[in-house]
């Protein structure tokens, strides 16, 4: 029988990125099935309004100047672009609520997998909630990055840990905020170091997708190849880059074990409720290494 995986313990980095790709392996269909079924009609909707961009800003650069007489910047900043926008949020809000619900609900459920049904009780709840939390904490990052480069790096462990605060405490946006930034608080570089490394694993599997047809793209594009053959490279890029969104899986369960990792430093919550199993016949009758 297959060790299931305990959230609520202190992990090192390696332990981190290797307790994250076990859990995925050893919960992948149900991981997938959620993904797809919560999420899926967002992805499609964004890569829909990506296509459409995509082919506006061919005809823009090439009809520029003769069959358009507005600049470029209307073209780049016109309701194609706020689609991609909007869909952008609401994709994140969905990847983000959907993957933190269904860890939130193993947890719950004593390390056992939970159905579609019961994420998605989860998702109505939170996905508003979390939507709004995502557009506020994009805006403060984005504001610290553009007054000074350092504030944005300073804030984006914090940042990265508030959605799974909010979810797998039930708590809201300011109380996740400053809760963030609590755990962060003694652990700082430990965190950046664990996110900057998933960062870049989800990074190269998603380029594995769609960097073939990026690259004809680019090649077709600085060559003057053929309009129709440089749409339709766009649109096959369009539509990876939207497949492998589901690589996103990655870096939302590490930050489910990272946070997990804060909270047992700071409080030890998982390794007291254990002790207090001790005498109990239903208890398991061995407990994953931790290290104190």
């Amino acid at each position: 029988m297959k060790e299931k995986i305990e959230f609520r313990q202190v992990r090192d980095f390696e332990g981190i990125i290797s307790g994250t790709l076990l859990f995925i392996k050893q919960n992948i269909k149900a991981l997938l099935k959620t993904f797809f079924l919560l999420c899926g009609f967002f992805i499609l909707a964004g890569m829909i309004s990506n296509v459409f961009m995509e082919l506006h800003l061919i005809d823009a650069s090439r009809g520029y100047g003769s069959r358009y007489n507005s600049s470029v910047w209307a073209y780049m900043l016109g309701w194609r672009y706020l689609l991609v926008i909007v869909f952008s949020v609401l994709n994140y809000t969905a990847m983000s609520t959907s993957i933190l619900s269904f860890v939130a609900l193993y947890i719950a459920k004593g390390n056992v997998a939970p159905t579609v049904e019961e994420v998605w009780s989860y998702f109505k709840y939170y996905f508003f909630r979390v939507m709004l939390s995502v557009i506020l904490v994009y805006i403060m990052w984005v504001i610290c990055t553009v007054l000074c480069l350092i504030p944005g790096v300073y804030v984006t462990p914090a940042f990265s840990i508030l959605l799974a605060v909010m979810i797998l405490e039930n708590a809201d946006f300011s109380s996740s905020f400053s809760r963030a930034f609590a755990l962060v608080k003694q652990n700082w570089w430990i965190t950046f170091a664990t996110i900057v490394v998933v960062s870049i694993i989800t990074v190269v599997f998603m380029m594995v997708i769609y960097a073939p047809t990026l690259i004809l793209t680019m090649v077709s594009t600085f060559t003057q190849g053929d309009a129709k053959l440089l749409k339709s490279y766009q649109i096959f890029t369009a539509i990876s880059q939207s497949l492998s969104q589901v690589f996103m899986i990655i870096p939302l369960i590490s930050i489910a074990f990272i946070y997990y990792n804060l909270a047992e430093r700071k409080e030890s919550q998982g390794l007291m409720g254990r002790i207090e199993e001790f005498g109990n016949t239903q208890a398991p009758v061995s407990h994953p290494d931790e290290d104190y």
